[in-house]
C-alpha cells in the first residue's frame, strides 16, 4: 500500500497540463464534508493523502486551501455549464501509470448546473466506443472507471464543486496516449470535442513473477492462478487480456516456468488444477526485483490412477463469451492450455455456428497434434446455429468428415435433427444431445414427474422421437437443472431404451468460468485412448460428475457398469447386491450463497447443494426405475470408501447411483425372467411428449422435409404405443 500511495503522490507538485481554476461560489461546510469522504475513500483504496494534508482538511481548511491541496492530484478538471454541457481540461497530476496495475487520480467537477447525474468516462483506448476512423487502430491498452462505492456516491451531489476518484489500469509499459471522454448523459458533450482530453501517459514497468508448477509426481505441468490485490482486484485486469488469457475469466493458466507481470504491491495467489486437486493459497509481496514462486500440487483424489479418465465433450473455441476478432475465436494452443490447466484427460472442442467457417479449419478427424499422453484434445461438431437447431442441439463426436453431404453452407443443412444423426452414425460417430434441459423445463424440481414440458427449446427435445430409432448414444447432463435433464432420460429408460448419460460444460456459453465443470469419467482398462473413451460414453462405462464426488466401480451383483451391455439376467425376482467405491469433498463450512440459490440458477450441479444441513455429509441414493429406493449418508472428507446396498428386485428394472446434484452413474439393466423393462406410466408420458414435441417442431421444419419428419414422429408414437 505504501508503494501504491507513493505512485499517487510521486511528482504531484510538478505541474502537468494546467492549473485548474479555483471555484469560489461554494460553501465551506458541504465541500469539507465531501472532501472528508474523499480522503476516507482514498485511504480505503490504500492510497491516502499525506497525513498533514488530511489533517488540514479534517480541521476545516478554507475553500481555497482545500482546492489547493486536492487540485494537485487531479488528472482532469470538468466544467458542467448551466446548459449541462461538459468541458474538460487536463489537470496538474502527473499522468503516470503502471504496467499491469491500477493508478488512482482525482477529478475536479465544477457543477454550474447543480444537477445530479452519473458522471461517466470512456475511451477508445480501453472502453466500449470505437475510434472515429474505420482505418484507425484502437490501441486498447487501458481500463478506467470512477470509484463510486461507499463512502462515496454513484451520482453527483449537485454541489457547485466536488471531487471524484478515477481508477486507470494500463496493460502496457512506456509512453501511451489515450483519449478520455466524459459524459453526464446524451447531449451533454460540449462543442468542438471539449468533453474529451488527449493525455500522454507514461506507464512504469511491472515486475516479472515466474511461476514454477510441479504435479504430484514432480513433473512440470500447467495450473490455474487467481491473483488478487488487497482490494480484491484481479490481475492481470480481465478487460485488457489477450488470448490465451480469457477476459471473461478471473484466473489465468501458466505452465511451469512461465510468468506474469505484477506492479509492486501485496497479493494473494490461489493455485489450482481442476476439481481433483487441493487448492493452494499464498500471500506475496512484490517490489522491483523479479520473483520466483514454486507450487507443488496435491490431489485429494486421482481417478485416472484407478482407471477412470475425465473428459468434457462440449467446449467451444469461438462464440458466446469468446473473443470474436480478429481470429473468429481462439486457436488450438489456447484451448489446450485450458484443458491441461484443468486436467481434463479429454477435451472435445466443438465447432458450431459462430465462426464455423474459421474454426472448422482445425478439424482433422483425429487427435489434435498438441495432444499429449495425459491430455487429449479433439475437434468435432455441435450442430448449433444450423437449421435443425430448434429441434435440439446435437453433439457429434469422432467424425471422419464434418460437412453434411451436399451442404456447402450452414443454411443448406437439414432443418431437423434426425437426418444429421443418421449421417453421423454412418461414419461411426458417437452422437447425442447438448444442454438437455432447455425446452424441458418443469414447474417443480421433481423426479420422476408426470408433467409434460413445453418442448420449446434447444435441448434434448427431438430425443423423444429419435430414441425410438436408436439414434442418440447419449444425452448430456450437468449444464442445465438436473430434474429437467434427468426426467426425460428416466422416462425413456423406463420404456426400455438404453441411451447413456454424459457430462458437459458448454464452455463458454452456459458456463464460462472454466472448462470441465461438467465431466464424464470413463473407465479405460488399457490407458487413455480417445476412440475408446468416446466409445465408453456410448457403452455407459462412465459416470458424470462436477468433480467433487465420485462413484467408481459401480456394479450390481458381479455385473459391472458398462461391461457386457451393462445387463444382468435373473431367472426370478431376487435380492441384488449393489456396490461401489464413493468419495466426495466439501469444505468444512457451507457456502451459504451457493446453496441458497434456486435450483434453476447456476451452478446447476454442485456438491454444495447436496450438503446435509451444516454437516460435511451428502446423500448417496440408490435409484431403481427413476425412484430413490434407499439412501446412505457419506462423509464428504475426500476419502474413498466402499458402499453397498441390498435390494429385493421384484421385476425387470434399471439401477443406478447418484449424489444429486453432483454425480450420477449410468445404469445397470437387470432383466428378471427374460422380461424387458416396461413402466406403463412412463410410456404414456412418452406418447404425450411426442405429441407435444410434434406440435412445437414440425411447423418449423422445411416443407420439403416435413413429410419425412412427420413419418418419423408418427413412427415414434407407434413404437411407444406398441411398448405400452
Amino acid at each position: 500500500m505504501k508503494f501504491m500511495a507513493s505512485l499517487l503522490l510521486a511528482g504531484a507538485l510538478q505541474l502537468y497540463g494546467q492549473v485548474l481554476p479555483v471555484v469560489s461560489r461554494v460553501e465551506q461546510q458541504p465541500l469539507a464534508a465531501s472532501a472528508v469522504r474523499l480522503i476516507e475513500a482514498l485511504a480505503l483504496l490504500g492510497q491516502p493523502l499525506p497525513a498533514e494534508e488530511t489533517a488540514e482538511i479534517r480541521q476545516g481548511a478554507s475553500v481555497a486551501r482545500m482546492q489547493q491541496i486536492l487540485d494537485r492530484y487531479c488528472l482532469v478538471g470538468i466544467e458542467i455549464n448551466p446548459e449541462s454541457r461538459v468541458k474538460v481540461q487536463q489537470g496538474s497530476a502527473k499522468p503516470e501509470l503502471v504496467e499491469q496495475g491500477w493508478r488512482v487520480f482525482l477529478v475536479k467537477v465544477e457543477n454550474q448546473a447543480g444537477i445530479t447525474p452519473v458522471l461517466t468516462v470512456d475511451s477508445p483506448n480501453g472502453g466500449q466506443i470505437p475510434t472515429r476512423s474505420e482505418f484507425a487502430i484502437p490501441r486498447r491498452f487501458l481500463d478506467l472507471d470512477f470509484y463510486t462505492k461507499a463512502p462515496l456516491h454513484e451520482r453527483l451531489s449537485g454541489l457547485e464543486l466536488e471531487y471524484r476518484i478515477l481508477q486507470i489500469y494500463s496493460r502496457d509499459r512506456g509512453k501511451r496516449e489515450a483519449k478520455l471522454i466524459f459524459s453526464i448523459g446524451q447531449g451533454s458533450q460540449d462543442l468542438g470535442f471539449r468533453s474529451e482530453a488527449d493525455i500522454l501517459f507514461t506507464a512504469q514497468a511491472a515486475t516479472k513473477v515466474t511461476l514454477h508448477v510441479l504435479d504430484t509426481d514432480g513433473k512440470p505441468t500447467t495450473a490455474s492462478f487467481l491473483i488478487r490485490d488487497p482490494l480484491q482486484r484481479v490481475y492481470p485486469a480481465t478487460s485488457k487480456r489477450l488470448a490465451p488469457d480469457f477476459f471473461f475469466q478471473q484466473q489465468i493458466y501458466r505452465a511451469d516456468g512461465e510468468s506474469v507481470l505484477l506492479p509492486p504491491g501485496d497479493y494473494s495467489i490461489e493455485c489450482a488444477r481442476g476439481p481433483e486437486y487441493l487448492k493452494q493459497s499464498r500471500s506475496i509481496h512484490v517490489d522491483a526485483r523479479p520473483v520466483d514462486l514454486a507450487f507443488h500440487l496435491q490431489r485429494w483424489i486421482d481417478p485416472a490412477s484407478l482407471g477412470w479418465y475425465s473428459g468434457d465433450h462440449h467446449i467451444h473455441a469461438a462464440g458466446c463469451a469468446h473473443y470474436e476478432k480478429p481470429t473468429e475465436g481462439v486457436f488450438p494452443q489456447d484451448m489446450m492450455r485450458h484443458i491441461v490447466g484443468e486436467d481434463l484427460k479429454v477435451g472435445e472442442v466443438l465447432s458450431w455456428g459462430p465462426s464455423w467457417y474459421f474454426q472448422k479449419t482445425f478439424f482433422e478427424g483425429r487427435d489434435n497434434p498438441l495432444s499429449t499422453a495425459q491430455n487429449r484434445m479433439h475437434y468435432d461438431v455441435e450442430v448449433s446455429g444450423f437449421p435443425s437447431s430448434h429441434t435440439g442441439h446435437l453433439v457429434l463426436l469422432g467424425l471422419e468428415q464434418e460437412d453434411f453431404p451436399g451442404a456447402r453452407r450452414i443454411d443448406e443443412w437439414p432443418s431437423w435433427g434426425m437426418p444429421v444423426l443418421r449421417w453421423a452414425k454412418k461414419q461411426g460417430a458417437i452422437v447425442g444431445y447438448a444442454h438437455s434441459g432447455w425446452g424441458l423445463q418443469l414447474k417443480q424440481d421433481k423426479l420422476l414427474t408426470a408433467e409434460v414440458p413445453a418442448f420449446d427449446g434447444i435441448g434434448a427435445n427431438e430425443y423423444i422421437v429419435s430414441v425410438t430409432e436408436g439414434l442418440p448414444d447419449f444425452i448430456s447432463a450437468e449444464d442445465t437443472p438436473p430434474s429437467w435433464e434427468l426426467n426425460i432420460w428416466y422416462h425413456t429408460l423406463n420404456a426400455g431404451f438404453r441411451t447413456r448419460l454424459s457430462g458437459e460444460t458448454d464452455f463458454p456459453c452456459i458456463y464460462d468460468q472454466k472448462v470441465g465443470l461438467g465431466r464424464s469419467y470413463v473407465r479405460e482398462s488399457a490407458g487413455l485412448n480417445y476412440a475408446s473413451w468416446i466409445r465408453g460414453i456410448k457403452e455407459g462405462r462412465a459416470y458424470v460428475s462436477d468433480g467433487a464426488s465420485h462413484l467408481l466401480d459401480f456394479r450390481v451383483n458381479q455385473t459391472v457398469m458398462g461391461e457386457g451391455q451393462s445387463e444382468l439376467r435373473l431367472d426370478r425376482p431376487a435380492t441384488v447386491h449393489i456396490s461401489a467405491k464413493v468419495a466426495a469433498l466439501l469444505a468444512e463450512k457451507p457456502d451459504e450463497a451457493l446453496r441458497s440459490l434456486p435450483y434453476d440458477q447456476k451452478p446447476y450441479w454442485s456438491l454444495e447443494r447436496a450438503r446435509i444441513g451444516n454437516s460435511r455429509r451428502v446423500p448417496l441414493e440408490l435409484i431403481v426405475n427413476g425412484v430413490a429406493v434407499d439412501r446412505r449418508e457419506i462423509p464428504a472428507d475426500g476419502k474413498l470408501q466402499p458402499v453397498a446396498f441390498d435390494y429385493a428386485l421384484p421385476a425387470s428394472a434399471w439401477i443406478a447411483l447418484r449424489v444429486l446434484p453432483s454425480s450420477h452413474t449410468n445404469p445397470v439393466f437387470v432383466l428378471v425372467g427374460g422380461k424387458p423393462i416396461r413402466v406403463p406410466s412412463s410410456i404414456q408420458w412418452c406418447i404425450r411428449a411426442v405429441d407435444q414435441c410434434a406440435a412445437q417442431k414440425l411447423p418449423q421444419i422445411r416443407l420439403s422435409e416435413r413429410g419425412e419428419a412427420k413419418r418419423a414422429y408418427d413412427h415414434a408414437r407407434e413404437v411407444y404405443t406398441g411398448l405400452l
